[in-house]
């Protein structure tokens, strides 16, 4: 069988980097067939110490940490992509965990002729044992949050524009280059349109799954969407093409609310039309939390917290990286 080479970006993951190493661990694909690279951006916690204590119990499975120098996810990929020895490839994440048969329903993909990048779905669960971090994984699943970003709700198998977790031939590389490392975020997207642009697929199989740890605190989410939302202007600076209705929203609607402010300072008696957006959406938002409701009760608030965060961290991100540019 191919061997396949799985790539980890990382960084002060010792709370996650186990549950990651166990998953790839019990696949069913050959572990002498796999190896596991893991770029870390000199972590300064105990994630070195959990995969060397690994390591030492599990002598079966290949595992190189590579130093990270950059400390940015497309450098990591890349320092593993250079060591990479695999004839395929898989990027994971260390807030994740593929389910067993991931890699084998990977690569029997690919050998089948799908399409030249293969992903799953993500199975989001909370980064926390709190209320709020229930929310969160459940916005960042629900198509209100995330739109048609299938790979976070996707039931049905379909080509589409971009997939997380990757599984592609290393050839690939040599047709269209590794991860862009001036994008801090979005590495992924911006390397499926490449893909794309130079005639390949991309395939999403819901059959493939894997776990993902989403932010455990509306602090660390909102930082974690305004970065996506910077990146992805600076991503579409140089793709236009590739913008998608999900992606427009978010700068529209807090753009708008910046807009209505100043209308409603200016001349007093329009102030109603900002109060009357802020009650529509989170008119809006309620319901659905409300109907989420029914099988946790603190959804009726969390829920609607969690999407308002994302959308306008998203959107403030995409406006301040059009104002100011990548600084």
């Amino acid at each position: 069988m191919p061997v396949v080479s799985i790539i980890v970006p990382c960084y002060n993951e010792q709370n996650r980097i186990r549950f990651l190493l166990d998953a790839i661990y019990s696949q069913t694909y050959p572990r002498t067939e796999m190896e596991v690279l893991i770029s870390d951006g000199h972590s300064t916690d105990n994630t070195r110490e959990v995969i060397a204590d690994f390591q030492a119990s599990h002598p079966d499975l290949s595992i190189v940490v590579l130093d990270n120098d950059a400390r940015t996810i497309p450098a990591a990929l890349n320092r593993a992509l250079e060591a990479a020895q695999g004839e395929f490839i898989i990027r994971l994440d260390a807030h994740s965990g593929p389910y067993p048969d991931y890699v084998e329903k990977g690569i029997a993909a690919l050998q089948a002729g799908k399409a030249e990048n293969v992903g799953g779905v993500w199975e989001i669960r909370p980064g926390a044992d709190t209320w709020i971090a229930k929310s969160i994984a459940t916005a960042a699943a629900h198509p209100l949050g995330v739109g048609d970003a299938l790979y976070r709700h996707a039931t049905e198998a379909a080509y589409v524009d971009t997939v997380p977790f990757g599984t592609f031939r290393s050839n690939l590389i040599e047709k269209i280059g590794k991860f862009d490392e001036n994008l801090l975020s979005n590495e992924d997207y911006e390397f499926n349109t490449r893909i794309r642009q130079t005639g390949g697929r991309i395939w999403l199989d819901p059959q493939l799954r894997s776990v993902y740890f989403a932010r455990a605190t509306l602090t660390a989410l909102a930082q974690q969407y305004f970065r996506y939302g910077f990146w992805k202007y600076q991503m579409l600076k140089r793709y236009p093409g590739s913008l998608r209705w999900r992606q427009a929203l978010p700068p529209l609607f807090v753009a708008s609310l910046f807009l209505l402010f100043l209308v409603g300072l200016l001349m007093p008696g329009f102030a109603w039309l900002i109060i009357f957006e802020i009650v529509l959406y989170f008119g809006i938002l309620t319901v659905v939390g409300l109907a989420l409701a029914v099988r946790q009760p603190f959804f009726f608030i969390g829920f609607p917290l969690a999407v308002s965060v994302m959308h306008i961290a998203w959107g403030s991100g995409f406006l301040k990286s059009i104002i100011f540019g990548a600084r």
